[in-house]
């Protein structure tokens, strides 16, 4: 099937006039779900309907309007919107050329193909190749849907692509976020630190091979739909999970360990194995979190959980300690009172 164009005109700088035709670069490939009635499974659809009579409209019957006051409206049909600045919907105007890295990637938008129109290869080709030797971009603005869009125009391979790009008014302040220090030194950043940074980038270094990334989520989704099919599962609603509790991780961080982890991973660099110590640590910090899981089950009975959770709560040397007395003072207390239960009951 061929491509249709989504917009027909000119891109204009100076006195040259080069006519093309512009179309989509990129398709969605998201997860087309439904929605559905929980009670009984059916789509779930909406109307375009009259707000006064409350009757469905079809689109034959549609129209656009502008309200300028509360319930008054003028009334723009395509034509209108056409009319009122015909050069600018049907023009791509560059306004200058600027270095391609001067322009922060949160401005890039929707990127579109450009394609020469007939008797417009020449000129096409020309401008490709002055954006080329150049190093530079074009920034224009064309009207696409209504609306007029700054723009980027951009040499890829054997292509222009007008890449749309945000205002300088859409694009939110960073002053609230909390960075750390630009520098290495404030950031508290060691140089041995950074070092070992650049050669875990090092080792992870290649070639840019799009194809080899996949939307691995979708794929596991994917799978799942197909499970829940295969096992008959084509009604069935999956009730959340409770919270499964995972620890929390540490806040501090050990970065040169982290990165020589990594390093040795790789196999670019020799990993120093972690000191036994800390890793003692570390399971036990992790062990009672972890018990209560696997002793937490309907099936353990009261007397027998309840010496279990002491146990857990409670170091056994301390609880030796403390249990030692209290036990003695018992048993003088039961050998007092046998002889005087001995006479009652005579």
């Amino acid at each position: 099937m061929a491509a249709r164009a989504l917009w027909k005109g000119a891109i204009s700088f100076g006195l040259v006039y080069i006519p093309v035709e512009m179309y989509t670069a990129v398709q969605e490939h998201d997860l087309d779900l439904t929605m559905l009635d929980r009670r009984d499974f059916s789509p779930v659809g909406y109307k375009r309907y009259n707000k006064k009579s409350g009757k469905e409209v079809t689109w034959d019957d549609i129209v656009k309007g502008y309200e300028y006051e509360d319930n008054e409206y003028v009334v723009l049909s395509d034509e209108d919107l056409k009319r009122a600045n015909v050069e600018a919907t049907q023009t791509i105007d560059i306004v200058a050329f600027v270095e391609a890295a001067d322009v922060p990637l949160t401005y890039y938008e929707t990127p579109y193909y450009l394609a020469p129109s007939r008797g417009g290869a020449k000129v096409y080709a020309l401008l490709r190749e002055t954006l080329r030797k150049a190093g530079k971009i074009g920034i224009a603005t064309v009207v696409m849907r209504t609306k007029q869009h700054l723009c980027a125009l951009v040499c890829v391979e054997d292509k222009i692509v007008l890449n749309t790009l945000r205002y300088a008014s859409e694009i939110r302040s960073a002053e609230e976020l909390k960075l750390p220090p630009a520098t290495l030194k404030a950031a508290g950043i060691s140089d041995k630190e950074l070092q070992m940074a650049l050669s875990l980038v090092d080792g992870m270094s290649e070639d840019w091979k799009p194809e080899q990334y996949h939307d691995t989520y979708k794929e596991d989704v994917m799978a799942m739909i197909k499970k829940k099919i295969k096992a008959g599962q084509t009604k069935t609603i999956t009730a959340p999970e409770k919270d499964s509790g995972t620890p929390k991780a540490s806040n501090v961080v050990d970065l040169v360990a982290l990165l020589q982890n990594s390093l040795g991973k790789k196999g670019k660099a020799a990993a120093k194995p972690a000191p036994e110590e800390d890793e003692e640590e570390e399971d036990e910090e992790v062990t009672p979190k972890a018990k209560p899981k696997v002793t937490a089950t309907r099936s353990t009975t009261k007397s027998a959980a309840k010496p279990a959770a002491k146990t857990a709560a409670k170091p056994a040397p301390k609880t030796t300690a403390k249990a030692t007395p209290k036990v003695a003072a018992h048993a003088a207390a039961a050998k007092r009172s046998k002889p005087a239960t001995t006479r009652k009951a005579a």
